[in-house]
């Protein structure tokens, strides 16, 4: 960074875009992605020249925003995205919507032209301000020649806080810019005032956590259910340790939930699947305690919707009312965290009398069933994409971060049990194939000593080409493609399985060049196409020194013929 003699910094001429940036670093901001333009320059400058936030240049916004929500995601931190004027912040919107409903404080700063030329037949102008209104916490315009700095530096410090409080989520500071855009003055440091929110712990009153801790201990059916969350190991360690070694009590959780434990189970759907037919209302819970994101088995939301019986308490700071389960009784406004310490505690000074139950009994047996009934069949298996993750997870080495794209690979990956992975990632907010390779690049450059693993399909590689054109590869980011032809989720959907257009309009089948793509853009290549060429691939792939990608070739006509026999063996 440029300094003048007089210790200031020499940076845009544009005061609204020096201030904007030193007040996002005092509010936490430490990366930012950002896409070449001409109306965005000031922004550019002002960013380029503040040395505590490391810039990511990434020239597709779509991918530069998905690369945001994996920094978001992995850091915790707010993170910036700046692009210039007119339809580059709408590629912005796959990532904000996806960060909105993952409650990822991504702060969007576009640039626009002065209002008095929108719709006034000049470039790259459209109706910016509100343009993601619907997918962000809030907005603000800030104009051009704004004058007042108090109020330059109130809306961005607003902005900042509103993205980070709780449940924390997007905001965009929309920035009108003035010609000339390439100008630079000195700026002395620390001129920005900085509002600090101060958050206060959200408690439950004292006769509420005793009446909630007496009915977890009586009722004789309780389960606790975490869809996708960031990493805790406070609550992994309390729910592990503390409830799901109570009879009364039973825990599922997915892999994207990031927690497990030996009382806990994760592989909810091979464990329902293990449930005898006609028994089900056995293993209905009376009480049922949610809390976390978007789950990915439709088949325990499906489980859990017929249940007449049960009362549903959800745990979490959310956007809205989430009632995914049809039984919502109690909604507790605070930290899963802090609601099962405040109930532990409870419990414990109460010395409350233990329901007489098997209820965390008949799920271990269901679970265990599962489980020789999945080996036996993982065993007999044809070489398809259920062999081909069997013998892909057990081996990728240990603290590695999984990013899952959506469609089979997440889906498969539920069916496994793979501890020795320290986070698993998917974009479960909007659950859509974009954006899958841009995130688990972004988490990759915010966490280089860790190797970041993106298990995808053909389709969702295709659709997400551009994460692999950023000029930041890490040789700590690799990925697994699984070439099955294409859309194969959709030949084990029910409904387009059984339609005469599977082919043409669900599954679109295509053989992708994954190896010219590779060489392209410098990644190692290695390919698979059974199981003996798997074991010796898989080992070069892991060990290969730089950014790497693994395509296996599966038979696409039989791998949702075998995942329907996987789950009828179970049975």
């Amino acid at each position: 960074m440029e300094r003048e003699e007089t210790g200031a910094v020499l940076t845009t001429d544009h005061e609204e875009c020096a201030a904007l940036v030193e007040v996002l670093v005092a509010q936490g901001v430490r990366n930012a992605v950002v896409s070449p333009g001409s109306r965005n320059a000031p922004l550019i400058v002002a960013f380029a020249r503040e040395k505590r936030i490391a810039k990511h240049v990434i020239v597709d916004e779509r991918s530069a925003a998905f690369a945001a929500v994996g920094m978001a995601q992995c850091t915790g931190e707010p993170v910036a995205v700046v692009c210039t004027s007119g339809s580059a912040v709408l590629n912005y919107a796959p990532a904000v919507s996806e960060a909105f409903y993952r409650h990822l404080p991504i702060i969007i700063v576009s640039a626009d032209r002065p209002a008095e030329w929108i719709d006034q037949n000049d470039s790259q102008t459209i109706r910016q301000p509100g343009a993601l209104a619907s997918v962000v916490k809030h907005t603000c315009d800030i104009p051009a020649c704004a004058g007042r700095q108090w109020w330059v530096n109130r809306m961005v410090n607003e902005a900042a806080v509103i993205a980070k409080r709780a449940p924390s989520g997007p905001v965009h500071i929309n920035v009108q810019l003035a010609e000339p855009l390439c100008g630079t003055s000195p700026r002395p440091n620390g001129l920005a005032r900085i509002i600090d929110d101060v958050e206060v712990m959200r408690h439950a009153r004292y006769d509420i956590v005793e009446d909630c801790a007496r009915a977890i201990v009586e009722s004789k059916r309780v389960m606790i259910v975490v869809g996708v969350m960031p990493q805790d190991k406070h609550l992994a360690h309390m729910l592990a340790d503390e409830f799901s070694w109570r009879a009364n009590v039973v825990v599922l959780t997915e892999s994207i939930s990031n927690m497990s434990g030996e009382g806990i189970i994760t592989t909810i759907d091979r464990t329902l699947s293990a449930i005898p037919a006609g028994k089900e209302a056995d293993y209905a819970p009376d009480l049922l305690i949610t809390m976390g994101g978007a789950l990915v088995t439709r088949m325990l939301k499906n489980f859990l919707r017929s249940n007449p019986a049960m009362e549903e308490w959800r745990i979490g700071i959310d956007h809205n009312v989430i009632d995914t389960m049809q039984h919502l009784s109690k909604r507790f406004e605070m930290e899963p965290v802090e609601f099962f310490r405040q109930v532990s505690t409870s419990i414990e000074l109460q010395g409350y009398r233990k329901s007489e139950s098997d209820y965390a009994m008949l799920w271990r047996f269901a679970r265990n069933r599962a489980k020789e009934a999945h080996k036996a069949f993982i065993a007999a298996a044809p070489w398809c994409d259920l062999k081909a993750f069997s013998m892909l997870l057990p081996l990728i080495p240990r603290d590695t971060d999984l990013h899952l794209s959506n469609g089979t690979s997440i889906r498969y990956a539920q069916l496994f049990e793979a501890t020795q992975v320290h986070r698993s990632y998917c974009n479960r907010g909007v659950a859509g194939i974009d954006g899958s390779t841009s995130t688990a690049l972004g988490s990759s450059l915010v966490n280089p000593d860790r190797l970041t693993l993106l298990i995808t399909g053909d389709m969702s590689l295709l659709y997400d080409i551009s994460g692999l054109a950023s000029m930041h590869n890490s040789p700590r980011f690799k990925i697994v493609v699984m070439c099955n032809g294409g859309g194969g989720i959709f030949r084990f959907i029910k409904g387009p399985s059984e339609l005469d257009e599977l082919e043409q309009y669900f599954e679109v089948s295509r053989s992708l060049p994954i190896d010219r793509y590779a060489q392209a853009f410098g990644f190692g290549y290695h390919e698979a196409s059974n199981e003996e060429e798997l074991g010796v691939a898989i080992q070069q792939f892991f060990a290969d020194s730089g950014a790497a990608i693994l395509a296996i070739h599966t038979p696409s006509t039989l791998n949702a013929d075998v995942l329907r026999r996987y789950f009828a063996a179970i049975r």
